[in-house]
């Protein structure tokens, strides 16, 4: 079969056919008198094989490669195929992404749409210092929010948070969304955003509830009211910033309480604990000795003769610098 003949039967351009021929990925086995190819059946077989795994998205070089190398399995393909796949869909969302937030900015000019899409470009660059500049350059929230979901480095993070804490109530709903969603990274920057803002008291409130501990902690630390202290008090038998919990529970029990009890309800949260293993009796030690009051200092008093000498040490020495 001549070239033109199989072109016409195949739907595949003659060029084509030849730059198949040219870096040997479909060769005719034969010519004819005159040097014309010719396609024997066997070729056309190839040839079919060949657009079939183009439609799957094959990149010409890994089809010469598995149809030269009978011994790689489908699955390898399927594999390969798969994560091209996924680059192919992270690129696809990543500029649907860019385009929503140039249409949610609200710019309504093409000099505004320019300026907001170089500073997308220079929020996407592989340089940390070019992505901390940007994020403290003016601009509108939706790009900055968008880096900040998934920005991994500390300090163009922070600088991403204090952009987005700069817009203050206007980033509520994304950072209360980010909150509730699947990708663990944003959440975590988002609860890192809302604690920095004054307006987000009641979604601090709900994350208390959160299914995601660190999402939890960050809002009891923010808080630091009676709604977290069960949340604090956890975080002391965990060793989950247990210091900062310990602290936040000081602060609370010191502060003012028309019932007069406030403190030796927290101490007795704490005792009601001890049971959990040595390691959190130790933590909870040390966090009675933030919380004034005759319960505080009953608790203490106990715990010197705890069978752990580490706990019982530290209950002697947090007593000798302890008013009751």
């Amino acid at each position: 079969m001549r070239i033109g003949e199989l072109s016409r039967l195949a739907g595949i351009s003659t060029r084509m056919l030849r730059h198949y021929d040219a870096i040997g990925l479909v060769s005719p086995r034969q010519r004819t008198a005159n040097g014309y190819r010719d396609y024997t059946p066997a070729d056309v077989r190839r040839l079919f094989q060949v657009e079939s795994l183009r439609t799957l998205g094959l990149s010409l070089q890994a089809i010469r490669d598995s149809l030269a190398d009978a011994d790689v399995p489908p699955t390898a393909l399927v594999d390969e195929l798969i994560a091209a796949t996924g680059e192919r869909i992270a690129r696809e969302q990543a500029l649907l992404g860019r385009l929503r937030s140039v249409r949610e900015s609200g710019v309504t000019s093409w000099r505004d749409v320019l300026g907001l899409v170089a500073l997308m470009q220079e929020l996407d660059s592989p340089d940390p210092s070019r992505r901390q500049r940007a994020a403290l350059a003016e601009g509108p929230p939706a790009p900055l929010l968008d880096a900040l979901f998934g920005e991994r480095d500390p300090n163009v993070a922070g600088a991403l948070r204090w952009a987005v804490v700069r817009a203050g109530d206007e980033v509520l709903p994304q950072l209360v969304a980010a909150l509730d969603g699947p990708d663990e990274q944003a959440r975590h920057q988002a609860v890192a955003a809302l604690v920095r803002i004054p307006g987000a008291e009641s979604a601090l409130r709900r994350a208390l509830r959160h299914g995601d501990p660190y999402v939890r902690e960050r809002a009891a630390l923010a808080l630091g009211d009676r709604d977290a202290v069960p949340e604090l008090v956890a975080m002391v038998v965990r060793g989950a910033d247990d210091v900062s919990a310990a602290e936040a529970l000081g602060r609370l029990a010191r502060s003012d309480d028309p019932a007069g009890d406030w403190a030796d309800d927290l101490a007795g949260r704490l005792v009601a604990r001890l049971d959990d293993d040595v390691r959190a009796r130790g933590r909870i030690t040390q966090a009675l000795a933030e919380i004034p009051g005759p319960a505080a200092h009953r608790a203490l008093t106990a715990l010197v003769a705890d069978p752990d000498p580490a706990v019982a040490a530290t209950a002697r020495s947090l007593l000798a610098r302890r008013a009751v």
